[in-house]
């Protein structure tokens, strides 16, 4: 397997898919935000002066993924046709799981875009919420599962 954001001069490029297919295309993001069970509990309960977290956090989750290729540099711009970010409370664990999932019909995958989609939609809950705990822990940030492509189907094990 050789990293294909490189040509044979060791430079940076854009990948040349020009010739690839377009196919459906789907990718399934997680992450998880830990806090304190009070913080949880406020969220939850729709006590946090900033406003309702999961549906803030939801719209700037969806808004970054459309801008994927304007914060990462080679990544293509895409025609996202679909991106669902959905909230998981824990209470028993003190966090919440962020699931997001995003689909396009194009030549390249779109894991990126659901990586970042994830990424801000858990920050956003951190702003929110960062009055009140100042000790929330973004992370698991993972591809969970993709199709599409060349490389097909794609399933995280654990």
């Amino acid at each position: 397997m050789s990293l294909t954001h490189f040509n044979e001069k060791g430079q940076a490029r854009m990948v040349d898919i020009t010739g690839k297919p377009i196919t459906e295309r789907v990718a399934v993001i997680e992450g998880f935000v830990k806090m304190k069970p009070e913080t949880l509990e406020l969220i939850l309960n729709k006590e946090i002066a900033k406003g309702d977290v999961f549906q803030v956090a939801r719209l700037a989750g969806i808004m970054a993924a459309k801008m994927t290729p304007h914060l990462i540099p080679l990544c293509h711009p895409l025609p996202i046709t679909s991106v669902e970010i959905d909230f998981e409370p824990d209470i028993k664990n003190s966090q919440v799981k962020i699931k997001t999932t995003v689909k396009t019909s194009g030549q390249t995958g779109v894991e990126m875009e659901g990586m970042v989609a994830t990424s801000i939609a858990a920050l956003t809950v951190y702003d929110m919420c960062k009055a009140v705990d100042k000790e929330m822990i973004i992370g698991e940030i993972k591809l969970i599962y993709k199709s599409g492509g060349k490389s097909g189907e794609f399933i995280r094990k654990t």
